[in-house]
Parts: C-alpha cells; sequence; structure tokens
C-alpha cells in the first residue's frame, strides 16, 4: 500500500483527488490536510466519503507529511514550493496539481504569476505530467508537475497530428472552459445567474497558461 497525504483537501481539486484515492486498492489514505476545516471529519463535509474514509481535516505539517510515501497538493500557486524541499530530502515523491513546477524558467514564472520561485534548484528536476508525452520519465520522478487545463487539452489535441506532420506553422486554439476551474472561492462572475447560460472571454491580454503551451 502506497500512504499518501494530500494538502488541501477542500477545493474542487481535494474534492476529486479524494474521490478516486479512497476507492484506490493500492492507495491508503493517511493525512488530509485544511487550515479551515482542520479537526472536522472529512466525510463531514464531504458526505459521499462516509464510509469510505474515516480521517479529519489536520492542518499541514511537513513532519508529518514526511511519514507518507507521495504526498499530492492541491493547494493555490505558490504554495507547494515552500515545502517540496524538505520533503523530497525526506524521501516523498510529491505530484504538484497547481502551476509551481509547471514551467523551468524562473524567469517566466515570476513574469506570469507574480512571485519569485523558492527553489529554482528543485524546479530543474520537475518532470512535466502527461502521460501521453512523459510517461517513462513520470515513473521514476521524484517530483512531477501536473499540467494545466488549457496546455492538457491543447497537447492531446495537437500533439499527435504535429507528430505525425499533418499540421505545422502557426496553430489558433481556441479553448473554454467552465468556471468549476476559477475554484470555490465566491466570485460573482462565478455564481449561476451570471454564467448560466452566459459565455465570456477572460484573460484577453494574456492567460498564465499560455508559456505553459
Amino acid at each position: 500500500m502506497i500512504k499518501v497525504g494530500i494538502v488541501g483537501g477542500t477545493g474542487y481539486t481535494g474534492a476529486e483527488l479524494l474521490r478516486l484515492l479512497s476507492v484506490h486498492p493500492g492507495v491508503e489514505l493517511s493525512m488530509i490536510t485544511s487550515r479551515s476545516e482542520a479537526g472536522k471529519p472529512v466525510s463531514e463535509l464531504f458526505s459521499g466519503l462516509r464510509g469510505k474514509l474515516n480521517l479529519n481535516f489536520s492542518l499541514p505539517d511537513n513532519e508529518q507529511l514526511s511519514s507518507c510515501d507521495l504526498v499530492f497538493f492541491a493547494t493555490p500557486n505558490g504554495i507547494a514550493m515552500e515545502s517540496v524541499p524538505e520533503l523530497l530530502s525526506a524521501g516523498v515523491r510529491v505530484i504538484d496539481l497547481a502551476a509551481d513546477f509547471r514551467l523551468s524558467d524562473t524567469s517566466l514564472w515570476k513574469q506570469w504569476y507574480g512571485i519569485e520561485h523558492a527553489c529554482p534548484d528543485v524546479l530543474k528536476e520537475a518532470v512535466y505530467g502527461l502521460p501521453e508525452m512523459n510517461r517513462a520519465d513520470i515513473a521514476e520522478a521524484r517530483l512531477v508537475a501536473n499540467p494545466g487545463c488549457y496546455p492538457t487539452a491543447t497537447q492531446l489535441g495537437l500533439l499527435p497530428l504535429v507528430r505525425e506532420g499533418v499540421i505545422s506553422g502557426n496553430i489558433i486554439v481556441d479553448a473554454k472552459s467552465g468556471v468549476s476551474g476559477a475554484g470555490r472561492g465566491a466570485n460573482v462572475g462565478t455564481l449561476l445567474c451570471e454564467a448560466s447560460e452566459s459565455f465570456k472571454a477572460y484573460g484577453v491580454p494574456g492567460h498564465r497558461h499560455l508559456p505553459e503551451i
């Protein structure tokens, strides 16, 4: 059994990860963190996990996370990179579901995410986690950077065509996403009455997934 910890278990990404791992026969969920829900049973927040998971949310703690074989970060951008070096030193493998390790160029990271990268030395060994591109490297990696949504859709759609020489030159990607990608935080633009039967452009001057694509 692989002992797994999840940092940030209350957002949409964390909730979906919990749903999948709670019934995985090779996984033992040993720690699920949430600063806002610490001490509460996970199944109290996610009723679908009743009878499947008997754990409470806890505060993030690198020492406790170091007892895991694998730790997922389902946190906002800029959080994982503060803890990952310590976890890697303890022999823990890490999968970051945010953007902390997607870009290998630290100047690009700062340009698009607005902060200095906390561990550029570790950044160099991160493997881009799209299996259709890097399956063999992912299997051996200590640190996997989960791809963004638009880059995933773009690459899965275009890579086979580019590799076979079917298309070349300039390519235009016309991509759409649902509002769940904005997370669980309350925002007027993602309220049902605002978003239902509606459609709008955002990030027009430049979306932060652009350098990743």
